[in-house]
């Protein structure tokens, strides 16, 4: 590799490693709050908080991957062009199309790599998410119930309340109301515990030292009963297979599948590392700046270039699926619109399209 070659790569990928971390702990930073959310309300497991977010960055890495190399090599070339080393390049006979022989060293990985992520590790990353949430549903426990808060119980027919809650899940100074048909039930009682039955999918809050209030909201009839002991069963949700949707089946199974969902993920999926491509293919010629223009000159076109271009991608994966457009035709053209614009910019900067005009009129 030549002197240049191997400077223009080290100068992208340095940025490209810099941008992806950036992006991926921002969006990381906010997962994680989201993630301990869901675990303080017994949606996941507590020991599974890490798992779920190393699952989730894999995730975001197929998005993350082509957009921060987009970035990397405008900031790179832009650069380049503010700090007048691009002329000097071009005099060494390297111009902006011989700029692609390095930076093919970087985008042809991270294409194979996300391509790698959205076709196989992304969908079962997403699966193992869903399984771990499908488990947390079976395993309420009361230790769950955070102390001074209304807490929903069973399958949400049921609220809890308790002032004090300790590690092996005992309650104090309880609150309960469960509504059963039309009837409504409050129980007031000093401690609670939880206990298993026979059964799998039922399980007793166990109340002391208390009192229970049964009627129907309206009428004037109730009835008190004080106990020193009190059981109120409750169901869980039975032990099942999580119903994986079309972004969490395996590769294998979309191209064994006949449906118009499977199709359109099937497409988006390959879409991944192709816009990789087309990307880094794109972010040449944006790059172009006068020199002292300053680096982040082009940035706002090239952002608005990349959000146009996957929202296309997002309305012709809709089409697909509601059968508006043809699976044949399906991304396809997105992606072609955008490789014609890279060649149409390319071709402008280079004179291409003078050339072909006769002399005169040039």
């Amino acid at each position: 590799m030549k002197i240049l070659d191997r400077y223009v790569l080290r100068e992208a990928a340095r940025t490209w490693a810099a941008v992806t971390a950036v992006l991926l702990f921002i969006l990381l930073s906010n997962q994680f709050a989201r993630v301990l959310g869901d675990a303080a309300k017994d949606k996941l497991p507590r020991d599974a908080v890490f798992s779920v977010i190393g699952l989730t960055a894999l995730q975001y890495l197929t998005i993350l991957i082509p957009f921060g190399l987009f970035l990397a090599i405008m900031l790179a070339l832009a650069r380049l062009y503010r700090d007048s080393e691009m002329p000097a390049m071009m005099a060494c006979r390297m111009g902006p199309g011989a700029m692609y022989r390095p930076l093919a060293w970087l985008a042809v990985p991270l294409a194979l790599l996300v391509g790698w992520l959205s076709l196989d590790l992304g969908p079962r990353a997403l699966r193992e998410v869903q399984r771990i949430a499908t488990v947390a549903e079976q395993q309420v426990d009361l230790s769950a119930i955070e102390p001074g808060r209304f807490t929903s119980a069973g399958q949400g027919d049921a609220v809890i309340y308790a002032e004090r809650v300790d590690r092996d899940g005992s309650l104090t100074n309880v609150f309960l109301q469960r509504r059963s048909g039309g009837a409504l039930e409050v129980v007031l009682a000093e401690k609670g515990s939880q206990r298993s039955s026979a059964d799998p999918g039922t399980r007793y809050i166990v109340l002391e030292n208390g009192r229970r209030y049964e009627g129907r909201p309206g009428e004037h009839q109730f009835r008190i009963v004080e106990f020193a002991e009190h059981g109120i069963p409750y169901k869980v949700p039975a032990p099942r297979e999580p119903d994986f949707d079309a972004e969490a089946r395996g590769t294998d199974e979309l191209l064994a599948s006949d449906d118009l969902q499977a199709a359109a993920e099937l497409q988006w999926r390959v879409s991944v590392p192709i816009s990789a491509l087309l990307l880094a293919f794109l972010a040449v010629p944006l790059a172009k700046s006068r020199p002292r223009q300053g680096r982040y000159g082009k940035m706002l076109a090239g952002v608005l270039v990349y959000f146009i271009y996957f929202n296309l991608l997002g309305a012709a994966q809709v089409w697909v699926e509601q059968g508006e457009l043809a699976p044949a035709i399906g991304m396809w053209w997105v992606h072609a619109l955008v490789f014609l614009l890279g060649i149409v910019l390319l071709g402008a900067q280079n004179g291409w399209f003078w050339r072909l005009l006769p002399r005169r009129w040039a």
